[in-house]
């Protein structure tokens, strides 16, 4: 590589040796043979002030970088570049010559031999990259995959650029569409510009394109909706040009495919780009229980990039701890401070030896039952597992000094209607009345989570891979909706925040229509809602109610540093008060245990749970609003 660098080089000195030799030549003997008045030189003296300017030019391309451009993929800058060079040249040259009167040939005829030896170099490589660039886009134009780029402003250009004359590009541009009146009828790269009018999608049905970029810098979601559903009605196949929705991404665009995250109606929100709260978490023991989940991996994941001194992994199940176990290590080696505790939040003895090895600073609690309607069947074991296992966390987290103890809770805790909501209200009256603890005790509140385990996302891609149809239990059902990122980022966020007993609500936006995320994921799929795919209604499952809340009492509200981010500032219960409904209860699973009668636990619950309802009762109140 080093010798190809070379020989290129010297070719391209090779080529200015004898444009140069050419030129002062030709001018030389334009010289002898005109009626001009300037001194006349012989050849021997006009060769040597030639060789000094050549030597200048030489000199301060070589200074310049100038012999480093790989002119194939020159741009302006470049050619600028040289110029520049050439004219420093031309000055150095002059002061040089102008001490010896017989090699000094005058202003005008020193700035125009390097000019036109300027104009010539420049033109051969013009016509070098002009005739490179033309035979790699014609040779392989054939067996590229034909696109249309959205968008013709320095983001669409570079793209055109790119796939135009990369050697490794499977893309041919075809046309690019843009609003600007400006551009439109003009050629760009000489590729059309269109306008986005009404005939757009016929014409690009009628041209041999097979994909659309979209290249348009800072989209809201909801403008993304609205470019994908536009073009999706070509038949083509829709990406973005974009920066990749990774936490790992290197920071610089790239061609991908349109996510459900960008179809959300609302921005994806980073809470963690500030460095105060990534400092909280820097050099602090940290124990997250439910480690292995969807949100307990990734909030692994982040406070591992912080630089914890340890951070301890606890969970029941041991295939998915084991998973992002291996996952750190091979991100971060063997040396990474990091520990994998098996064990369930209902054991207190297993807990406890853990909290007495590590003695952690920070707990985050994501452990928790958390399917509906599973826990509608089985609601003895949520209350073992949520309630109760909360309870032991909380209790050994006071015993060992633990600085914060953020709660993992959800929506359906807000006026619940089903046994999995009404367990992790219960769980957010068990950390609100802590209020005295030495331990700041914390609660973050936020909605469903895009592609975690369970969600309603990758239900309806295995329906979809297996044809269809697509079921949903009620077409007027609405979620909120976040990322795991984000839901990560608040927990950590409230971490930081966090004081005595907040409860941390983050405004997700407008809630969303179950039926526009099915037709939204149909559609990604390549395929036609109702057409290709049928979606279903089946009804509403035993606890589940038309919309969630995220809030309990808007009016309550107050604001933290982050204008995302709000506290529900609910009334805790004494502690006194929280154990007699534990002891509720208590009460209901030992008669449960001995009848079965899972009403007993259902009675409990909303005894102890002042806002949890039936969902029927709360669903005829929404359809008669």
């Amino acid at each position: 590589m080093k010798k190809l660098k070379l020989n290129r080089k010297f070719l391209l000195v090779l080529i200015d040796t004898l444009i140069f030799v050419f030129v002062a030549s030709g001018f030389f003997l334009l010289t002898q043979i005109s009626g001009s008045t300037a001194p006349k030189r012989t050849f021997a003296e006009f060769s040597v002030s030639c060789v000094i300017f050549f030597a200048c030019i030489l000199l301060f391309r070589l200074l310049a970088r100038a012999y480093s451009n790989v002119w194939r993929y020159a741009n302006a800058f470049a050619y600028l570049q040289t110029v520049v060079a050439d004219g420093a040249a031309c000055l150095a040259g002059l002061f040089i010559t102008s001490f010896f009167d017989k090699l000094y040939i005058g202003v005008w005829q020193s700035f125009s031999v390097v000019a036109l030896f300027d104009i010539l170099t420049l033109t051969s490589r013009f016509c070098y990259q002009v005739m490179y660039n033309r035979f790699n886009v014609n040779s392989a134009a054939s067996n590229k995959i034909k696109v249309a780029i959205v968008g013709a402003g320095n983001v669409g250009f570079s793209l055109a650029n790119e796939l135009l004359y990369s050697t490794s590009s499977h893309y041919r541009p075809l046309c690019f569409i843009d609003a600007n009146r400006e551009k439109v009828g003009n050629k760009i790269l000489n590729l059309p510009v269109y306008a986005p009018d009404e005939n757009i999608r016929e014409r690009l049905k009628n041209m041999p394109v097979q994909e659309i970029f979209i290249a348009i810098p800072s989209l809201e979601s909801s403008a993304i909706l609205n470019l994908y559903n536009f073009y999706s009605e070509t038949g083509c196949k829709v990406k973005i040009y974009d920066f990749p929705l990774s936490e790992t991404s290197s920071g610089k665009r790239v061609l991908r495919e349109v996510k459900i995250e960008d179809l959300l109606f609302r921005d994806t929100i980073d809470l963690i780009g500030n460095e105060k709260i990534r400092e909280y978490y820097r050099g602090k023991c940290v124990l997250v229980t439910g480690g292995g989940g969807s949100i307990g991996s990734e909030l692994c994941r982040q406070i591992a990039a912080v630089a914890p001194s340890r951070l301890i992994i606890f969970d029941i199940y041991e295939n998915n701890a084991y998973d992002i176990q291996q996952e750190l290590l091979r991100k971060y080696g063997k040396s990474f401070p990091l520990s994998v505790e098996i064990g369930s939040v209902r054991d207190k003895e297993r807990l406890e030896s853990v909290f007495a090895a590590f003695r952690p600073d920070i707990v985050l609690h994501a452990a928790a039952h958390k399917h509906v309607p599973l826990m509608e069947h089985s609601n003895a074991e949520a209350v073992k597992n949520n309630v109760f296992g909360t309870l032991n966390v909380a209790d050994l987290a006071e015993k060992y000094g633990v600085k914060k103890f953020i709660l993992i809770s959800t929506d359906k805790a807000v006026n619940p209607t089903n046994i999995m909501g009404a367990t992790k209200r219960m769980c957010e009256i068990i950390v609100q009345c802590r209020t005295d603890s030495a331990t700041a005790f914390s609660a973050v509140r936020f909605g469903n989570v895009l592609g975690s385990n369970g969600s309603v996302i990758p239900l309806f891609k295995k329906q979809i891979e297996s044809g269809g149809p697509v079921t949903i239990t009620d077409k007027r059902i609405t979620r909120f909706f976040m990322t795991i990122p984000e839901a990560s980022q608040l927990v950590l966020q409230a971490g930081a925040l966090a004081e005595r007993g907040e409860l941390f609500v983050l405004d997700m936006g407008k809630p969303v229509r179950i039926l526009d995320l099915a037709e939204n994921i149909i559609r990604l799929s390549g395929l036609k809602p109702y057409n290709d795919i049928e979606i279903v209604e089946t009804g509403l499952r035993p606890g589940e109610k038309l919309y969630e809340e995220l809030l309990i009492k808007s009016e309550t509200l107050d604001k933290t540093e982050n204008d995302l981010i709000f506290i529900e500032k609910d009334s805790p219960f004494s502690r006194e008060e929280v154990e007699k409904r534990l002891n509720i209860l208590r009460s209901a699973l030992e008669q449960s245990s001995s009848c079965s009668d899972s009403d007993i636990i259902k009675k409990a619950l909303k005894s102890v749970v002042p806002t949890y309802h039936d969902p029927d009762e709360v669903n005829n109140r929404i359809q008669n609003v």
